[in-house]
C-alpha cells in the first residue's frame, strides 16, 4: 500500500514537472509566475512577515512617501501601505478564485457536455446562454450585494456564474471540432463511456483555449473585486482590500500621487501576469495533459466460437440485418442513404461487403454500432446480435457492445489515434476499461496485444506517439484496440486502404491468424475484390444504397448475376487481357436523393431496357443462395461466363 502510494505521488509529480517545465523555459511566463507566487505567500504569510498590523497608525507620518520605517509610505490615516498590501491579498485573492471556481465548473462542464453530447442538451445550453448574456453584470452585482450585503463572496459567484456562458460558448466550439475527430469515434467503438472520452479523450484537446479563457477571466475578476471594494461594497472598513487602498488614494490623489502607485502596480502587474501565464501553461499543458483512469472492472474470459471451414453449410448468425433503412439529414429534409438492407454474418464466418465510395457500405456497418453522423437514424429495419435486437438500444447498452463484443477498424488508423497520447498508453486504456487489473498485469497484456499483431519491439512501439508510427504499424496498433476487449464481431472498413502491397498481405495475414486463434466474425468493407477472394466466403454487392448481389464468393468471382458486380469484377487488372484496355464502369453512382426509379444501376448498364425502369426490382434468388437484384440475370451470367461485363 505504501509502495503503492509512493509510486503514485512519483507519477504526479512527474506530471505537475512536465507541465511546469516548459514554463520555466520561457522568461516572461517564468516572471509572471514568480510574481504571481510572491504575491500569494506575501498574502499568506502576512500575520508572520508584515512590519506592522492592517489597522496600525502612525499619526506623526500620514501621507508619507517610502521610508526605511515604511518602504511604501502611508495612507491619510498614517497606515504602512506595505502591510495593507500584504492583509488585502488575503481577501482580493480568495475572492477571484471563488469567481474562476464557479466559471470554469459551470462554463466547461456546460460547454463540453452540450457540444459533445449535442441535441437537446445543445438546445438547452444555447437558450441558457442567450438570456445569461442579456443580462447587465453590473446590475445583477450590485442586486446581489442588496441581499447579501457586503458579502464579497457571493458577488464574486455571482461574478463567475454571468462569465461562464462566454466560456460555454467557447468550450462548445472547440468540443465540437474535437468530436468529430476519429479517435472519439474509435473511443466510442471500443466501448469507453461518454464521461471518460471527455475526461481522458476531449478535455486534453479542449484545455488550451479554455486556460487562455480562466487566465483573461481571472485578471477580469481581480478588476471586479477592486471595482467592489472601491465603490465601497466590498468588506467594510477598516478592513484591508486593493480596491478600498485605491479609494482611499483617489480620495487624495491632488495632494500624495504616489498613494495610488503601490495597489495600482500591485493589480496591474497581477491582470498582466494571470494573462501571460495563461498562454504558457496552454501551450504546456497540450503536451503533458492526463485524465484519470477508469476503475478496473471485472476480466470477462476469453470466448471462443470454433471457425467455420469453406464450404460448411452457414451457422446460427451471430449478426443479422434485417431491412435496415438509414436516413441523414438533408438541406431541406431526411435523405435516405441506405435501403431495405439485409444480411447474416455466422460465427467464424468472414464475410465481404463489395461496392464503389458512396454505395452506403461504411454507413451500413457503423449502423451496427449505433456510430451515424450527427442527426442520422435508422428508419425501419433491426440489428440483431446474438438474437437480440440492438435497434432500440439506448446508449448505455451499446456502450457495453462497443469493444467488448463487437470491435471496429477504421480506414485510417493514424487518424483514428489521439495524437496526444502514446500508442501503448491508448492500447492499455482499453485493457484497463475492459479487463482492469493492476498497473503491472495491464502494461504486460497491452504488450502482449502489440506483439500478437506481428509488431517487432511492443515495448519501443509502445513509447511512439502516433506521427512517429508508419501506416502499416498504425494499423496493427489499431487492430490490437479492436482485441483489447476480446470481440466476437470486427468490423474492418477498408483495412488495408493506402498500404503498400507487401503490408497489406500482412494485415490481412494477420486478421486470418487472429480469426483462427479467436474464432472471430468479420465483416470485411472493401472495394478490392483481391482482399475478397482471400479472407471472405460469402460476399454483398452494394449499390445506391442497396444489396445488389450475394451469394457465396467462388460462385460470385465465376458466375456474378448482376451486370454491377460483373463490371467491379472486369476492373479488376487481372483478369484484363494484353494489349486491351482495361474494362471500366462508365458514369458515376447516384447521390442519394437523386437516385432513379426501377433499378438504380439501368443508366450505367449496357443491358438496361424499358422493364429496368418501371418500378423497383426485389431481390431475385436464380439458384439456390445466390440473391441478384436484376432481371436480366441470365444475359449477365451468359456474358460472365464468357469472360465480358455486361455494364
Amino acid at each position: 500500500m505504501t509502495a503503492a502510494v509512493i509510486r503514485g505521488g512519483r507519477i504526479a509529480a512527474r506530471r505537475v514537472a512536465a507541465v511546469w517545465r516548459p514554463i520555466a523555459r520561457r522568461p516572461i511566463a517564468a516572471v509572471s509566475l514568480a510574481y504571481l507566487v510572491l504575491v500569494l505567500v506575501a498574502a499568506v504569510t502576512a500575520p508572520a512577515l508584515a512590519p506592522y498590523g492592517p489597522t496600525e497608525t502612525d499619526l506623526e507620518r500620514v501621507l508619507s512617501g517610502p521610508t526605511a520605517d515604511h518602504p511604501f509610505g502611508t495612507d491619510n490615516l498614517g497606515r504602512d501601505l506595505l502591510s495593507r498590501l500584504m492583509y488585502g491579498g488575503r481577501v482580493s485573492l480568495p475572492a477571484v478564485a471563488e469567481a474562476v471556481l464557479t466559471f470554469l465548473v459551470l462554463g466547461v462542464t456546460g460547454g463540453v457536455v452540450a457540444g459533445f453530447l449535442g441535441g437537446w442538451w445543445d438546445r438547452v445550453l444555447g437558450w441558457v446562454v442567450d438570456v445569461m448574456l442579456a443580462i447587465p453584470a453590473i446590475v445583477m452585482l450590485l442586486v446581489v450585494l442588496a441581499v447579501f450585503v457586503r458579502s464579497e463572496t457571493a458577488a464574486m459567484v455571482a461574478f463567475g456564474v454571468l462569465g461562464s456562458p462566454a466560456l460555454a460558448r467557447v468550450a462548445r466550439g472547440a468540443t465540437l471540432a474535437v468530436r468529430g475527430e476519429l479517435y472519439v469515434a474509435a473511443a466510442r467503438v471500443s466501448g469507453l463511456p461518454d464521461r471518460h472520452i471527455i475526461v481522458r479523450h476531449v478535455l486534453p484537446r479542449v484545455a488550451g483555449p479554455i486556460i487562455v479563457q480562466a487566465s483573461l477571466f481571472a485578471g477580469a475578476a481581480l478588476l471586479a473585486e477592486t471595482g467592489l471594494g472601491y465603490l465601497g461594497l466590498g468588506p467594510e472598513p477598516p478592513a484591508p482590500t486593493w480596491g478600498g487602498m485605491v479609494a482611499d488614494a483617489a480620495a487624495v490623489i491632488d495632494r500624495r500621487p504616489w498613494l495610488l502607485v503601490p495597489p495600482g502596480l500591485v493589480i496591474g502587474l497581477a491582470i498582466l501576469a494571470f494573462g501571460l501565464l495563461g498562454d504558457a501553461v496552454r501551450d504546456a499543458t497540450a503536451q503533458a495533459a492526463d485524465g484519470p483512469r477508469t476503475p478496473p472492472r471485472p476480466k470477462r474470459p476469453l470466448r471462443r466460437d470454433p471457425v467455420m471451414p469453406p464450404g460448411d453449410a452457414p451457422p446460427a448468425a451471430l449478426l443479422s440485418l434485417r431491412g435496415i433503412t438509414i436516413a441523414l439529414p438533408g438541406t431541406r429534409e431526411m435523405t435516405t442513404v441506405v435501403q431495405d438492407v439485409s444480411m447474416d454474418i455466422g460465427r467464424g464466418e468472414t464475410v465481404g461487403l463489395v461496392g464503389e465510395s458512396g454505395c452506403g457500405k461504411s454507413l451500413t456497418g457503423r449502423a451496427v454500432l449505433g456510430l451515424l453522423p450527427s442527426g442520422g437514424v435508422v428508419r425501419t429495419g433491426s440489428v440483431l446480435f446474438d438474437g437480440a435486437d440492438m435497434t432500440g438500444a439506448g446508449p448505455a447498452a451499446l456502450r457495453r457492445l462497443r469493444g467488448r463484443e463487437i470491435a471496429l477498424i477504421s480506414q485510417d488508423p493514424i487518424a483514428g489515434l489521439d495524437p496526444v497520447h502514446p500508442a501503448g498508453r491508448q492500447v492499455a486504456e482499453l485493457v484497463r476499461r475492459h479487463h482492469g487489473g493492476s498497473r503491472r498485469s495491464v502494461r504486460a497484456r497491452t504488450l502482449d496485444l502489440l506483439q500478437s499483431v506481428n509488431l517487432p519491439d511492443p515495448e519501443a512501439v509502445a513509447r511512439r506517439y502516433p506521427h512517429e508510427l508508419s501506416g502499416g504499424m498504425a494499423q496493427r496498433v489499431a487492430i490490437a484496440m479492436a482485441l483489447a476487449g476480446e470481440p466476437r464481431l470486427l468490423i474492418a472498413d477498408e483495412p488495408t486502404t493506402a498500404l503498400d502491397v507487401t503490408v497489406q498481405a500482412e494485415i490481412l495475414g494477420l486478421l486470418r491468424r487472429l480469426q483462427r486463434e479467436r474464432g472471430m466474425s468479420i465483416l470485411l468493407i472493401t472495394h478490392d475484390w483481391g482482399v475478397v477472394a482471400a479472407m471472405c466466403r460469402r460476399a454483398y454487392v452494394m449499390y445506391a444504397g442497396q444489396v445488389v448481389e450475394e451469394c457465396p464468393v467462388t460462385q460470385m468471382v465465376d458466375r456474378p448475376l448482376h451486370p454491377y458486380t460483373a463490371g467491379l469484377l472486369g476492373c479488376m487488372p487481372s483478369r484484363g487481357t494484353p494489349r486491351r484496355r482495361l474494362a471500366a464502369i462508365p458514369g458515376t453512382v447516384p447521390a442519394p436523393g437523386a437516385w432513379p426509379d426501377g433499378c438504380r444501376f439501368a443508366p450505367r448498364c449496357g443491358l438496361a431496357t424499358a422493364e429496368c425502369g418501371e418500378a423497383a426490382i426485389p431481390l431475385l434468388e436464380p439458384s439456390g443462395g445466390h440473391h441478384t437484384r436484376c432481371v436480366h440475370h441470365t444475359a449477365v451470367e451468359r456474358g460472365g461466363r464468357h469472360g465480358h461485363a455486361p455494364a
